[in-house]
This record gives structure tokens, C-alpha cells and sequence, in this order.
């Protein structure tokens, strides 16, 4: 049977994971807009679709997922448009290491993150920023848990290479990392 979702609890889901998809993909995307248009595209398809997800699972990943999806279409689609000209350049001064991070050394971590593939920072964000286990983070982007294993520690030996050693000891902190229950 299929469950439409009330104005009481759409409210409530939204009020509960709202804030942590728009910082989620605030990192990811590194717009303030774009962050804004993800999240209310986000709780809008949530929402529409809401019958078909399974209430036997965790709300969080699903809505993540969608965020996911949504955002890396958006940028696929920027790729896109700025490669034939159709799309104007977009200001950098709302960079997430710029408006969000204080400190020098997260500056500097995040510049160094924001070099690596947009495959490597979901991983990085999900794990580090959202707090998901590795198992949820590959069934939220719908990869092998080896393969996100692989691509969190590619991501944190390149991150090791590029930042002095023992500056960030979350880079250290080895098997914690892979923790996927």
C-alpha cells in the first residue's frame, strides 16, 4: 500500500534534515544558490515520491541519495553549459572555505578537498560532515562498499600527500575510519 506523506510530517522531516542536506551539498557544490535550490529540489522530489520509499529503512540516506542525484546533475549540466558558452562564469566568492570554515588549517583542508573528484568529496562529506558509516554511505550512492572503501582511503592518501603530516589527525585515525556497522 502505498503511504502519501502529511503536511505534519513533511514539516517534520524537513525541519530535522533540512540544515544537514543544504551544508551537505553547500560542501559538495561550493554555491550558497546552488545549496538552496538542491535542498528545496530535494525535499520537493522527497516528497512527491514519498509512497515509494520503503519505511523499513532509514529516511536519512534516501534523502541524501536524492540530494546526491540532484546535485550532481546540476553540475554536470554547469560542466555543460560552461564548455559551449551558454552559461556565464560563476563568481567564486561564496566558497565554502570562504563562508563556512574559519580556521587557516580548515581552509587549507578544504582547498586541498575541494581538488579532489566530486566522487572522492561525496565520500569525504558523507563520512567525515554527515557521520554516516561507510555501508550507508555506499547504499546512499549506490556503489559496492569496497569500492566507497576505496575511494575514501584514494581520497585520504591523496589529502596526506598534499597537507604537511600530523597537521590534520583525522587523517590518522585508521581503522575508525572504516567502521560500516
Amino acid at each position: 500500500m502505498k503511504e502519501n506523506i502529511s503536511k505534519e510530517k513533511a514539516e517534520m522531516i524537513f525541519k530535522e534534515h533540512s540544515n544537514y542536506i543544504y551544508r551537505t551539498v553547500l560542501y559538495l557544490a561550493k554555491s550558497k544558490e546552488l545549496a538552496d535550490d538542491v535542498t528545496q529540489e530535494t525535499f520537493i522530489q522527497a516528497f512527491r515520491k514519498y509512497d515509494t520509499f520503503d519505511s523499513a529503512k532509514s529516511l536519512r540516506p534516501w534523502l541524501y541519495k536524492i540530494a546526491l542525484n540532484i546535485t550532481r546533475n546540476i553540475l554536470r549540466k554547469q560542466r555543460w553549459l560552461k564548455f559551449t558558452d551558454r552559461l556565464p562564469e560563476r563568481s567564486c566568492l561564496d566558497l565554502v572555505e570562504n563562508s563556512v570554515l574559519k580556521s587557516e588549517e580548515e581552509k587549507e583542508l578544504w582547498k586541498q578537498i575541494n581538488f579532489l573528484s566530486l566522487k572522492s568529496r561525496e565520500v569525504l562529506v558523507l563520512h567525515f560532515y554527515s557521520g554516516f558509516k561507510l555501508k550507508e554511505i555506499a547504499d546512499t550512492l549506490g556503489i559496492p562498499l569496497g569500492t566507497c572503501k576505496s575511494r575514501l582511503n584514494s581520497a585520504l592518501n591523496a589529502l596526506r600527500k598534499q597537507i604537511p603530516q600530523n597537521e590534520f589527525s583525522f587523517l590518522d585515525e585508521g581503522e575508525e575510519l572504516y567502521e560500516t556497522v
